[in-house]
Protein backbone atom coordinates (compact mmCIF):
# COMPACT_ATOMS: atom_id res chain seq x y z
CA UNK A 1 0.00 0.00 0.00
CA UNK A 2 1.48 3.33 -1.11
CA UNK A 3 1.34 6.10 1.48
CA UNK A 4 2.06 9.80 1.11
CA UNK A 5 2.63 12.17 4.04
CA UNK A 6 2.41 15.95 3.62
CA UNK A 7 3.52 18.14 6.51
CA UNK A 8 3.21 21.87 6.94
CA UNK A 9 6.24 23.19 8.86
CA UNK A 10 5.49 26.36 10.87
CA UNK A 11 3.00 25.72 13.65
CA UNK A 12 2.71 22.04 12.68
CA UNK A 13 6.15 20.50 13.03
CA UNK A 14 7.22 23.53 15.05
CA UNK A 15 5.53 25.50 17.83
CA UNK A 16 6.56 28.86 16.36
CA UNK A 17 6.73 30.69 13.04
CA UNK A 18 10.31 30.01 11.91
CA UNK A 19 10.31 32.96 9.51
CA UNK A 20 10.07 35.37 12.42
CA UNK A 21 12.28 33.27 14.70
CA UNK A 22 15.04 33.15 12.09
CA UNK A 23 15.40 36.92 12.00
CA UNK A 24 15.34 37.15 15.80
CA UNK A 25 18.10 34.53 15.83
CA UNK A 26 20.15 36.18 13.10
CA UNK A 27 19.73 39.87 13.89
CA UNK A 28 18.97 39.90 17.61
CA UNK A 29 15.80 40.92 19.39
CA UNK A 30 16.38 44.70 19.34
CA UNK A 31 17.08 44.91 15.61
CA UNK A 32 14.20 42.56 14.85
CA UNK A 33 11.61 44.55 16.80
CA UNK A 34 12.92 47.84 15.43
CA UNK A 35 12.25 46.44 11.98
CA UNK A 36 8.81 45.21 12.97
CA UNK A 37 7.95 48.65 14.29
CA UNK A 38 8.98 50.26 11.00
CA UNK A 39 6.97 47.64 9.12
CA UNK A 40 3.87 48.09 11.31
CA UNK A 41 1.80 49.82 8.55
CA UNK A 42 2.44 46.83 6.27
CA UNK A 43 1.42 44.37 8.99
CA UNK A 44 -1.76 46.33 9.65
CA UNK A 45 -2.58 46.37 5.92
CA UNK A 46 -2.07 42.59 5.84
CA UNK A 47 -4.33 42.10 8.85
CA UNK A 48 -7.04 44.21 7.23
CA UNK A 49 -6.61 42.24 3.98
CA UNK A 50 -5.60 45.38 2.12
CA UNK A 51 -2.33 43.71 1.10
CA UNK A 52 -1.90 40.13 -0.14
CA UNK A 53 0.16 37.71 1.92
CA UNK A 54 2.92 37.38 -0.68
CA UNK A 55 3.37 41.15 -1.05
CA UNK A 56 3.63 41.71 2.70
CA UNK A 57 6.21 38.91 2.84
CA UNK A 58 8.27 40.58 0.11
CA UNK A 59 8.25 43.90 1.97
CA UNK A 60 9.35 42.09 5.13
CA UNK A 61 12.09 40.13 3.36
CA UNK A 62 13.31 43.19 1.47
CA UNK A 63 13.78 45.06 4.74
CA UNK A 64 15.70 42.26 6.42
CA UNK A 65 17.49 40.60 3.49
CA UNK A 66 18.04 42.95 0.54
CA UNK A 67 21.66 42.77 -0.65
CA UNK A 68 22.53 40.04 1.84
CA UNK A 69 25.12 37.59 0.52
CA UNK A 70 23.52 34.29 -0.45
CA UNK A 71 26.52 32.44 0.97
CA UNK A 72 26.30 34.17 4.35
CA UNK A 73 22.52 33.74 4.43
CA UNK A 74 22.83 29.99 3.86
CA UNK A 75 25.41 29.72 6.64
CA UNK A 76 22.99 31.57 8.95
CA UNK A 77 20.22 29.17 7.90
CA UNK A 78 22.42 26.17 8.65
CA UNK A 79 23.23 27.51 12.10
CA UNK A 80 19.57 28.31 12.78
CA UNK A 81 18.52 24.79 11.73
CA UNK A 82 21.14 23.24 14.01
CA UNK A 83 20.92 25.54 17.05
CA UNK A 84 17.35 26.86 17.17
CA UNK A 85 14.86 24.65 15.34
CA UNK A 86 15.30 21.60 17.63
CA UNK A 87 13.94 23.64 20.56
CA UNK A 88 10.85 24.62 18.53
CA UNK A 89 9.80 21.15 17.44
CA UNK A 90 6.38 19.84 18.40
CA UNK A 91 6.90 16.42 19.99
CA UNK A 92 3.69 14.85 18.66
CA UNK A 93 4.48 15.98 15.11
CA UNK A 94 7.99 14.55 15.26
CA UNK A 95 6.55 11.23 16.43
CA UNK A 96 4.21 11.20 13.41
CA UNK A 97 7.06 12.18 11.06
CA UNK A 98 9.28 9.40 12.41
CA UNK A 99 6.49 6.84 11.99
CA UNK A 100 6.22 7.77 8.33
CA UNK A 101 9.99 7.52 7.93
CA UNK A 102 10.07 4.09 9.55
CA UNK A 103 7.29 2.93 7.21
CA UNK A 104 9.18 4.21 4.14
CA UNK A 105 6.28 6.45 3.18
CA UNK A 106 6.85 9.25 0.67
CA UNK A 107 7.22 12.43 2.75
CA UNK A 108 7.08 16.10 1.83
CA UNK A 109 7.36 19.19 3.99
CA UNK A 110 5.31 21.87 2.23
CA UNK A 111 5.89 25.33 3.67
CA UNK A 112 5.40 29.04 3.04
CA UNK A 113 8.70 29.69 4.82
CA UNK A 114 11.89 29.81 2.74
CA UNK A 115 13.25 26.37 1.89
CA UNK A 116 16.78 27.29 3.06
CA UNK A 117 16.64 26.43 6.76
CA UNK A 118 14.06 23.66 6.33
CA UNK A 119 16.39 21.83 3.93
CA UNK A 120 19.24 22.15 6.43
CA UNK A 121 17.01 20.76 9.18
CA UNK A 122 15.92 17.83 6.99
CA UNK A 123 19.54 16.98 6.22
CA UNK A 124 20.08 13.48 4.84
CA UNK A 125 16.67 12.12 5.84
CA UNK A 126 14.32 10.85 3.12
CA UNK A 127 12.14 13.94 3.22
CA UNK A 128 11.52 16.27 0.28
CA UNK A 129 10.95 19.99 0.75
CA UNK A 130 8.54 22.15 -1.23
CA UNK A 131 8.77 25.69 0.07
CA UNK A 132 9.00 29.35 -0.86
CA UNK A 133 12.12 30.24 -2.81
CA UNK A 134 14.01 33.52 -2.53
CA UNK A 135 15.22 35.54 -5.49
CA UNK A 136 19.00 35.92 -5.87
CA UNK A 137 20.90 38.13 -8.30
CA UNK A 138 24.70 38.17 -8.58
CA UNK A 139 25.02 36.22 -5.34
CA UNK A 140 22.86 38.66 -3.37
CA UNK A 141 19.31 38.25 -2.11
CA UNK A 142 16.91 40.83 -3.50
CA UNK A 143 14.17 40.42 -0.89
CA UNK A 144 11.76 39.28 -3.61
CA UNK A 145 10.28 35.82 -4.00
CA UNK A 146 11.34 33.50 -6.78
CA UNK A 147 8.01 32.34 -8.11
CA UNK A 148 4.93 32.24 -5.90
CA UNK A 149 4.60 32.16 -2.14
CA UNK A 150 4.07 28.49 -1.17
CA UNK A 151 0.77 29.13 0.61
CA UNK A 152 -2.81 27.97 0.11
CA UNK A 153 -3.53 26.66 -3.38
CA UNK A 154 0.15 27.09 -4.29
CA UNK A 155 0.97 24.21 -1.92
CA UNK A 156 -1.20 21.92 -4.03
CA UNK A 157 0.36 23.24 -7.25
CA UNK A 158 3.84 22.47 -5.92
CA UNK A 159 2.79 18.94 -4.95
CA UNK A 160 1.19 18.36 -8.36
CA UNK A 161 4.36 19.58 -10.08
CA UNK A 162 6.45 16.76 -8.63
CA UNK A 163 4.11 13.76 -8.27
CA UNK A 164 0.69 12.31 -9.04
CA UNK A 165 -0.84 12.08 -5.58
CA UNK A 166 -3.84 10.15 -6.95
CA UNK A 167 -1.60 7.09 -7.24
CA UNK A 168 -1.28 6.86 -3.45
CA UNK A 169 -3.68 4.64 -1.51
CA UNK A 170 -3.47 6.77 1.64
CA UNK A 171 -2.57 10.45 1.97
CA UNK A 172 -1.80 11.83 5.42
CA UNK A 173 -1.85 15.64 5.64
CA UNK A 174 -0.79 17.64 8.69
CA UNK A 175 -1.52 21.36 8.93
CA UNK A 176 -2.51 24.11 11.34
CA UNK A 177 -3.70 27.18 9.44
CA UNK A 178 -5.75 28.67 6.60
CA UNK A 179 -2.72 28.31 4.36
CA UNK A 180 -3.00 24.52 4.65
CA UNK A 181 -6.70 24.23 3.76
CA UNK A 182 -6.26 23.23 0.11
CA UNK A 183 -3.54 20.73 0.98
CA UNK A 184 -5.71 19.22 3.73
CA UNK A 185 -8.43 18.68 1.14
CA UNK A 186 -6.17 16.14 -0.60
CA UNK A 187 -6.09 13.90 2.47
CA UNK A 188 -7.56 10.52 3.12
CA UNK A 189 -6.37 11.16 6.71
CA UNK A 190 -6.37 14.87 7.63
CA UNK A 191 -4.80 16.13 10.87
CA UNK A 192 -5.60 19.75 11.67
CA UNK A 193 -3.67 21.03 14.71
CA UNK A 194 -3.74 17.68 16.53
CA UNK A 195 -1.65 14.54 16.18
CA UNK A 196 -3.28 11.21 16.92
CA UNK A 197 -0.19 9.05 16.55
CA UNK A 198 -1.80 5.97 18.11
CA UNK A 199 -4.19 5.80 15.17
CA UNK A 200 -1.53 6.00 12.47
CA UNK A 201 -1.64 2.32 11.39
Amino acid sequence: MKKLALFDFDGTLTTKDTLLEFFKFRDGILKFYKGMLLLAPVLVALKLKLLPNWKAKEVFLTYFLKNCSQEIFNLDCQKFAHDAIPDMLRREAVVALNQHLESDDKIFIVSASPANWIEHWVGQRSIDVLATKLDVKNGLLTGKLQGRNCYGVEKVRRIESVLDYTKYDQIFVYGDSRGDKEMLNLATHAFYKKFFTSGYQ
